[in-house]
């Protein structure tokens, strides 16, 4: 008979002899002292600050957002009741994809549990019915807009990241009366780095594709309103989809799309992922609409992260610390080995107090392992700098190379 358990456990075995083992730290987010936190690892209770939260712009913790959860939980209870088209559909959902398709300048939009519920099902959908569909994805694109795309079984070519003459190139070559779709996105995560957005939309353009834009890293940060990269760009309107989340900087849960009214619709209707699951429970949606709404209004946020990641930055070039790219917020700090980047990870935590999560194969290619910095607004200046320091520390306890040149990436 075979042995089911033991089979998983040797996967399990394999995956931590390769150093590709996850592992979680248990951290408890305390209201109104983000990015403060307290953890109970290793039976001891201690106070830590956050250098690796999503959360970019703090909105978690957000007055206006707590308030309108408390007040939709008093009016709601907890739960939606069901999916959207089955007892589900809340007026906090309503009135959120009506804030969402304003931000984008769209005609609809569509909320859905997470940002990689709405890729998959979104491009499932779009390229999926449009008749040989042909999709050129960007080869560090998220899981989800890969899941998306092979769920779709459309055709599908990968071109190299960011290289527009690439992408062109494959356009060329395929028959001009079939359907193209371009799935990119604006921000990449790992690489902080930024698409070439005009020239991306200038290809569309060109060769008729329809093009569908993931602004998860940007959606709230950047660009009038924080509508993102496109619109900061002066590229409103020359994406045919916009894909963002709701988990990042607008600091609570979902995803959502926005675009025409008859696409959006179609992917109402025809995704699986969106029909048969229960939709975001009201108070979620209600603390999401709260942020969406503040950060229409308020640019403090985003200028105070452009100014702490900035002066982040600046510290670790005086230090020699080598970062893979300073285009966006994120700062992903090259160690380049998997032991190294946990042991640099572990002093920060252990002797400092200041939690980064090591990245290690298989989310990064093996050789660029990295620590995925992001700071906030409500991260001082003074912290800022501690962190530095500490990071510095670490950097040489652990012998690793000072200012290796990124073009080894």
């Amino acid at each position: 008979m075979f042995g089911y358990v033991d089979f998983f456990s040797e996967e399990i075995a394999k995956l931590k002899r390769q150093g590709g083992y996850r592992t979680f730290l248990e951290i408890e987010r305390q209201a109104g002292r983000f990015p403060s936190a307290r953890t109970s690892d290793l039976g001891r209770e201690r106070h830590i600050s956050v250098w690796c939260s999503n959360d970019y712009l703090g909105m978690g913790q957000h007055p206006a957002v707590l308030t309108a959860m408390k007040q939709a939980i008093d009016e709601a209870g907890a739960g939606s009741g069901g999916s959207r088209n089955i007892s589900g559909n809340n007026r906090y959902h309503v009135e959120l994809e009506r804030e969402l398709a304003d931000l984008h300048g769209m005609e609809s939009a569509l909320v859905f549990p997470s940002g990689y519920a709405a890729n998959d099902a979104a491009l499932t959908v779009l390229a999926g019915r449009l008749p040989k569909c042909v999709v050129f994805s960007d080869e560090l694109n998220h899981a989800s807009m890969i899941a998306g795309i092979r769920h779709s079984k459309a055709e599908k070519h990968v071109f190299r990241h960011n290289d527009v003459d690439h992408l062109e190139e494959l356009l060329a070559g395929t028959d001009p009366a079939l359907p193209k779709l371009i799935a990119l996105e604006s921000i990449y995560s790992m690489e902080s780095d930024v698409a070439p957005l005009a020239r991306v939309a200038e290809l569309a353009e060109r060769y008729g594709a329809f093009t569908y834009l993931d602004e998860v890293h940007a959606v709230g940060m950047y660009g009038p309103r924080g509508a993102g990269k496109a619109a900061e760009q002066g590229l409103a309107g020359r994406f045919d989809v916009i894909q963002g989340t709701l988990a990042k900087a607008f600091g609570t849960a979902g995803g959502y799309i926005a675009g025409p009214d008859s696409v959006i619709d179609a992917v109402r209707s025809f995704a699986s992922a969106f029909i048969f699951t229960t939709s975001l429970p009201p108070a979620v949606a209600a603390g999401a609409l709260a942020a969406v709404r503040h950060l229409k209004r308020s640019d403090h946020e985003r200028r105070s992260l452009q100014e702490r990641a900035a002066l982040l930055q600046g510290l670790l070039r005086e230090r020699a610390i080598p970062v893979v790219s300073e285009a966006a917020h994120i700062i992903p700090v090259l160690v380049g080995d998997s032991l190294k980047c946990r042991q640099v990870a572990a002093e920060l935590l252990d002797r400092h107090g200041f939690y980064v999560q090591p990245i290690n194969a298989p989310s990064v290619p093996v050789g660029t392992e990295r620590l995925r910095v992001t700071p906030t607004p409500l991260h001082s200046d003074r912290e800022v700098l501690a962190f530095a320091d500490a990071l510095d520390s670490a950097w040489e306890n652990a012998g690793l190379p000072r200012a290796l040149a990124q073009a080894a990436l």
